[in-house]
């Protein structure tokens, strides 16, 4: 049974079981409430709606339930061309809290400028919001957020998988998109990390399965999308990265350091491709003269010893640069996530740094606030723990084709357009290897002006940074209103 009341100027809906406190979700259900908001310097008026919504098996029985959180812009006349924008985060395991409070949501993280924790912790409004063009929908899969498994005896092998993840998240996203009639609308995916596997996979699983065509896939700081890139190619890549965060903590010399960094950045990358990867094919066979000419010049642009670089054959292990950046400067370490963020180990000696610095930064400012945020502003109290991170493994990465189905949808559906966002100090998923998986994904190149990439200048989560914030969803808006059809699906 729902009701439907009016209490301080806020309209909820909810459930008679919702409200009791319990440690147990309902299986199905929803609270609306209404909010404001400025984004890009226009009032807007929105429901926000948290819900649970099943999962069932193929006997038709609930055996889990995942949490969503529903944005929707109020007085939208003909809902049927308005956008929707479905959103997942990655992990596998992570929730969906990262880009819901922090991207694209109308309401975001109070942190400072650069992204570090403030007291009191808490939210404002987000003023760049994509909530003006778009309604968006931030998904938690199993055992992430507040979505649990309600049957103890459900094999987690239909949930905890590249593949397994797909197939019940496509059926999912129908569900929703039946239940909140938003079939006729032009719809997007975005995703951020692992979540850029997932969505690349569902791209195909949502048109071959469900006969639900996407305009658009936003792939924020994306996985390697099961595209080989092992050896040679994998040392390589890494140099950019090196080159980048070690321009950021002043660790080049005065030539490089006084150039910008996206004037230095190409030069790296063609060294990168074209002369580093190419000799180091040559394996122990390489002329010594040519290793220590290339062992120079990548501790030109990394900031590391040529000696140490030698002891490692050319092939630095990221978690060898994020100990060893700033042994002798100042003792500190950088982060995996986000270089620009500092650790302090037990002993300076060692291969890889005691913790990710950039990481438990992000957990003292996102737990309180979105905890807070779900049974203050959102009006949605349980007793169940909100997991940022959740119990997930085993989990099976075999058979990840996902970039090539991204591919193969591309090509099914002349409509769908795909972006590459990346921080130029990520060092888990970093930008030249987002570079170089938008590269690898349509060989023939005749799908190129239907992927681009845009790079900012921070980590895995470019957003934190009050500029990229208001940059890298200016992006996304300009995305959406340049992919809304204005013609027909055809070659």
């Amino acid at each position: 049974m729902k009701k439907l009341f009016l209490l301080h100027g806020i309209v909820v809906v909810f459930c008679t079981y919702c409200v009791g406190q319990s440690n147990m979700l309902p299986t199905d259900t929803m609270i609306t409430t209404t909010h404001q908001a400025t984004i890009k310097g226009e009032r807007i008026d929105y429901t926000a709606t948290v819900g649970t919504q099943p999962v069932w098996d193929k006997d038709g029985k609930a055996v889990a339930s995942l949490l969503y959180t529903y944005y929707e812009r109020s007085g939208v006349k003909d809902r049927d061309t308005r956008p929707l924008v479905i959103s997942f985060n990655g992990g596998p395991g992570s929730a969906s809290v990262w880009m819901h409070i922090a991207y694209t949501g109308p309401r975001v993280l109070r942190i400072d400028d650069e992204g570090f924790p403030i007291q009191p912790y808490g939210m404002k409004d987000n003023p760049h919001s994509i909530l003006d063009v778009a309604d968006i929908v931030f998904v938690n899969p199993v055992n992430t957020g507040y979505s649990r498994i309600l049957d103890k005896e459900t094999d987690t092998k239909m949930f905890f998988g590249v593949n397994a993840d797909i197939a019940y998240l496509a059926d999912w996203i129908n569900t929703f998109v039946t239940r909140n009639n938003r079939w006729l609308s032009p719809k997007y995916l975005i995703g951020e990390s692992y979540g850029t596997t997932r969505v690349s996979g569902l791209a195909l699983a949502l048109q071959n399965r469900q006969w639900m065509y996407l305009n658009g896939v936003i792939l924020v700081s994306p996985t390697g999308l099961g595209i080989d890139r092992d050896g040679p190619v994998a040392s390589a890549n890494r140099v950019p990265y090196f080159a980048a965060a070690a321009w950021y903590h002043k660790a080049l010399d005065n030539e490089l350091q006084n150039r910008d960094l996206e004037d230095l950045l190409p030069e790296v990358e063609e060294f990168a491709i074209s002369e580093l990867m190419p000799a180091m094919a040559r394996g122990g066979f390489l002329d010594q003269a040519k290793k220590e000419d290339l062992a120079a010049k990548i501790a030109t642009y990394s900031g590391l010893d040529k000696e140490t670089i030698l002891q490692h054959n050319l092939d630095v292990p990221y978690s060898f640069f994020w100990k060893d950046l700033l042994r002798e400067r100042s003792g500190y370490t950088v982060g995996r996530l986000d270089s620009r963020y500092l650790g302090l180990d037990r002993k300076e000696a060692g291969e890889r740094p005691d913790f990710n610095s950039e990481l438990t930064s992000w957990l003292h400012s996102f737990t309180p606030a979105i905890n807070h945020y779900f049974r203050n502003e959102l009006n949605f109290t349980t007793d169940v723990k909100y997991n940022m991170f959740g119990p997930v493994r085993p989990w099976d990465r075999s058979g990840d084709e996902t970039g090539e189905n991204l591919r193969q949808a591309m090509a099914q559906n002349p409509y769908l357009n795909v972006m590459v966002q990346s921080g130029y100090y990520d060092g888990a998923t970093t930008y030249f290897n987002a570079k170089y998986t938008m590269w690898q994904l349509d060989p023939s190149g005749k799908m190129k002006d239907r992927l681009s990439f845009k790079g900012y200048r921070s980590g895995h989560m470019m957003y934190l940074r009050k500029e990229d914030l208001e940059t890298a969803n200016e992006d996304i808006r300009q995305m959406i209103l340049q992919t809304i059809p204005q013609g027909a699906a055809k070659y």
